[in-house]
């Protein structure tokens, strides 16, 4: 009996259940297998997967969405995947296809690679944005912050929130309450009493990612990445906005080195909702 042909295999939801199959797609991609990340995509997101007959899965991605649930204000789509023997067979095509007919007239966004761009592109994203991961032992270098960070609590959790929705520009709730669990760190800049930005680093293989980063302006997310790299021994990552360029700068003179480049795309909106200028880094590029 010969094996379906991957166009005429069902598009399923993923599940929490399928996180080592997620997990073994990565790393048959060479990707680490990010199974923490995928963790906490699968439970604040939607999966969807391509099942292989001979076991694992065929292809995968997340749909985050932001906003009301019946009416989203955004979908984010991330860890976008096709197993390496199904690759160039339009898979990864059909999967995208499949996003965007369930996502009808919701506005989307990703993070594209070089490689992954161009297909993006076919299906109508555009690119508004560049982001540059960093990535590395931060030193501080003398370096002496002049905004008072601290751990959050529970009762930051209100301001958190309030902050997060007027910087990005849609209701992330289901995302910064899962913080507290997912992150190792969750730190927060305050003046007068009055939070200006938060930030959390959380584990990832053998790093901390920094992410979300959002703030006042750039010291006070200077100051954020400071007392997050003050408080971890493991080298630190992130995905900087390319604007910011003085916060790209002094990164890069404290230790942290470009790694690579991603495109920032949107489909439906001409670009992301907020405010940039306080928006420094994302959760993750998985989840916009």
């Amino acid at each position: 009996m010969s094996t379906p042909s991957p166009a005429a295999l069902p598009i399923r939801r993923l599940t929490h259940r399928d996180l080592a199959a997620c997990a073994d797609l990565s790393e048959d991609r060479g990707w680490p297998r990010e199974e923490h990340k995928w963790g906490f995509l699968l439970a604040a997101g939607t999966g969807y997967g391509i099942d292989d007959p001979e076991g694992g899965l065929v292809s995968a991605c997340v749909v985050t969405e932001y906003g009301p649930q019946e009416r989203p204000d955004l979908g984010a789509i991330g860890m976008v995947l096709v197993a390496e023997r199904h690759a160039r067979q339009g898979v990864g095509r059909r999967l995208m296809r499949h996003v965007l007919a369930a996502m009808g007239t919701t506005p989307l966004t990703l993070h594209a690679t070089p490689n992954g761009r161009p297909l993006y592109e076919e299906l109508g994203f555009k690119a508004t944005g560049r982001a540059e991961m960093v990535r590395g032992h931060f030193r501080a270098d003398g370096y002496r912050p002049a905004i008072a960070t601290r751990a959050a609590t529970g009762g930051d959790l209100s301001a958190i929130l309030r902050l997060d929705e007027e910087v990005f520009g849609a209701d992330r709730t289901h995302i910064v309450t899962r913080l507290p669990a997912f992150a190792d760190q969750l730190r927060v800049a305050e003046e007068n009493g009055r939070i200006i930005g938060y930030a959390a680093a959380w584990p990832n293989m053998d790093t901390h990612v920094v992410g979300p980063l959002v703030a006042r302006d750039t010291e006070t997310a200077k100051t954020l990445l400071a007392s997050l790299a003050a408080h971890t021994d493991r080298p630190l990552r992130t995905d900087i906005d390319v604007r910011h360029e003085e916060l790209l700068a002094w990164a890069r003179g404290h230790g942290l080195e470009s790694v690579a480049f991603n495109a920032v795309m949107t489909y439906g909106i001409p670009e992301l909702p907020g405010d940039w200028s306080r928006r420094f880094a994302p959760v993750t590029v998985a989840a916009g």
